[in-house]
């Protein structure tokens, strides 16, 4: 297989104004698979409308990032041998962080799952996504992630994000506001699975890196695999065809 496309738009037709649905229905007359990245919420949908080639969203905006949830799915379900009777914390940027959004959706559809929001009062997960998904599912938000330590089964980090901020005095004053380190790991429990979707900043002190509780960089790893085995569906392909 060979890769083709852009990282920016500016290296596209679009900074001529080429709308998106004109520039996937290009693009498809030479790919068998397109993935979208896109700061508009909805754009990969609208894209998939016009299109004869499947479209894999890989993050539109503050809205959804469906494959990073699939990895974020295979971690806790390799580490912790399970996908139900689990308290997740999230921990950071709620509001605008697409990868919060689209697991929380995911880990609703199994039993028994408890959710903890951490953030501060201007990062809280949006009221549309608390109506969407926690009409019948245990959930409590709190300012500190020491509060809740003892109960996590599952730590999930975010960085703040400076370009989700339209105010720049906004994002300094909350950057530093949730840093994990191992003074607030010492009351968690030993089969605490902390993951980060990447890459970090400094919400996560290089000194947890060596905590074997730290699963961020084999998340990663997961989400090789989980992205091949996407691809490999979506072109059909089968395992043992493959070999």
């Amino acid at each position: 297989g060979t890769v083709l496309g852009f990282s920016s738009a500016n290296s596209s037709s679009a900074s001529k104004g080429e709308s998106v649905s004109d520039t996937v229905r290009v693009v498809s007359g030479y790919a068998d698979i397109i993935a979208m990245r896109h700061p508009k919420e909805g754009a990969p949908y609208a894209a998939a409308r016009k299109l004869s080639v499947p479209i894999i969203n890989a993050g539109d905006g503050g809205h959804n990032h469906p494959t990073q949830t699939l990895t974020d799915l295979m971690t806790i379900r390799r580490e912790k041998g399970k996908l139900d009777n689990l308290t997740i914390g999230m921990c950071g940027d709620l509001k605008f962080g697409r990868t919060v959004h689209s697991l929380i959706k995911a880990m609703s559809r199994y039993e028994n799952i408890n959710f903890i929001m951490i953030s501060p009062e201007e990062l809280r997960l949006p009221d549309y996504i608390i109506k969407d998904v926690f009409e019948n599912i245990k959930y409590k938000e709190v300012r500190t992630m020491e509060e809740v330590m003892p109960e996590l089964d599952i730590l999930y980090m975010t960085r703040v994000q400076k370009e989700r901020f339209f105010n720049e005095a906004d994002y300094i004053r909350l950057k530093d506001s949730f840093i994990l380190d191992e003074r607030k790991l010492l009351d968690a429990k030993e089969d605490l699975c902390i993951m980060h979707p990447l890459p970090r900043v400094n919400e996560i002190s290089t000194k947890v890196d060596d905590d074997p509780r730290a699963c961020y960089f084999k998340q990663a790893l997961y989400g090789k695999y989980v992205r091949m085995a996407l691809i490999m569906t979506l072109l059909g392909v089968s395992a043992d065809e493959n070999r």
